[in-house]
C-alpha cells in the first residue's frame, strides 16, 4: 500500500532463492488487507502444504513462441525443451501447444504508459529531467491516450484472458522461455537502440494482462555462463500447483534456485 498506479496490471510477489521460501512469502503476501477493493478470500492452509505434491499426472504444454513467431536464441530453445524432459520424466504428460493468441504489445503499451504517466504525474519538471531518459518518453506517451484508447486495450485484455481460459481446460501448466534472449549490456533498456523493453519480454507481460501466476526458474545457462529462465504458468489462482511443479523440477535439478514474480 498505496496500490499501484498501474492497476491490476502490476502484482505483488516474492524474489527468493528457494521454491520453499517463495511458499513462505506467499503465506505473509496473501494475507487480506481491508485497503484492497480487490482483495480475495485468505488462501486455506500454507502454500507450504502443496510442495510435495509432484507432478505425475499433471497436463503441461511447451511453447516457444506462444503461437504469434517469437524468435527465441536456439540456446534458450534448448533449454526449455530439456526442462520439458525433466518433467515428463517426473511423470508429467507433456507436449508442445500453443495458446494461440497475438501479441498484444500495443495494447499493453497503453495500459502500462498510461499507468506510468499516472505514476509520475506528481513530479515537478525538475524532477522529471531526472527520470531515465526511456521512463519520461513513455509517462509522455501515456498521457496522448483517450479513455477510448483505454477501454480498447482492456477488450483486448479480456479477450486474452478468454483465450488463455479456454487454453488451460486442456493444460494444468504453460512452459515457456522467461525472456527469449541472453542477458544484455546493463544499463540499457533493449540491446537494440529504439527498442522498447517489451521487446525483449514478450513472454511475460501477456500474462500481466490476464493475471495469471508465473514463476520464473533458472533451467540452465548458455555457452558463455549466462543464467537462462524457464517460466511456468498457470490458470488464475492456481499459484499452488506452479509451486508443486517448481519445487519437483527444484528436486530433481538441485542447481536450481528460483525468483517467483507474481501472485494472484
Amino acid at each position: 500500500y498505496p496500490a499501484s498506479p498501474f492497476g491490476t496490471l502490476s502484482h505483488a510477489g516474492p524474489m527468493t532463492t528457494t521454491i520453499t521460501d517463495t511458499a513462505l512469502l506467499l503465506d505473509i503476501l496473501a494475507q487480506p488487507d481491508a485497503r484492497d477493493w480487490s482483495v480475495l478470500a485468505p488462501p486455506t492452509g500454507s502454500f507450504l502444504d502443496h510442495l510435495g505434491g509432484g507432478v505425475t499426472g499433471l497436463r503441461i504444454a511447451v511453447s516457444t513462441d506462444l503461437g504469434f513467431g517469437t524468435p527465441v536464441d536456439p540456446q534458450i530453445a534448448h533449454a526449455l525443451n530439456d526442462a520439458a524432459r525433466t518433467f515428463h520424466d517426473l511423470g508429467a504428460h507433456v507436449e508442445h501447444a500453443d495458446p494461440g493468441i497475438t501479441d498484444p504489445i500495443e495494447d499493453f503499451h497503453v495500459l502500462w504508459f498510461a499507468g506510468a504517466a499516472k505514476a509520475t504525474e506528481h513530479l515537478t519538471d525538475a524532477q522529471r529531467e531526472l527520470l531515465d531518459p526511456g521512463l519520461a518518453e513513455i509517462c509522455r506517451q501515456g498521457l496522448t491516450y483517450s479513455a477510448q484508447d483505454y477501454l480498447e486495450a482492456t477488450n483486448t485484455r479480456m479477450k486474452l484472458g478468454q483465450r488463455m481460459g479456454a487454453f488451460h481446460q486442456q493444460y494444468d501448466l504453460l512452459l515457456t522461455p522467461t525472456v527469449p534472449i541472453p542477458a544484455f549490456t546493463a544499463g540499457r533498456e533493449s540491446p537494440t537502440d529504439g527498442d522498447r523493453w517489451t521487446t525483449w519480454t514478450p513472454f511475460t507481460y501477456p500474462f500481466n494482462m490476464t493475471q495469471q501466476p508465473a514463476a520464473s526458474i533458472p533451467c540452465g545457462h548458455t555457452d558463455d555462463g549466462l543464467p537462462i529462465g524457464l517460466q511456468i504458468i498457470a490458470p488464475r489462482h492456481a499459484d499452488a500447483t506452479i509451486l508443486r511443479a517448481a519445487h519437483a523440477y527444484e528436486q530433481a535439478r538441485p542447481w536450481t534456485r528460483t525468483t517467483t514474480p507474481k501472485q494472484t
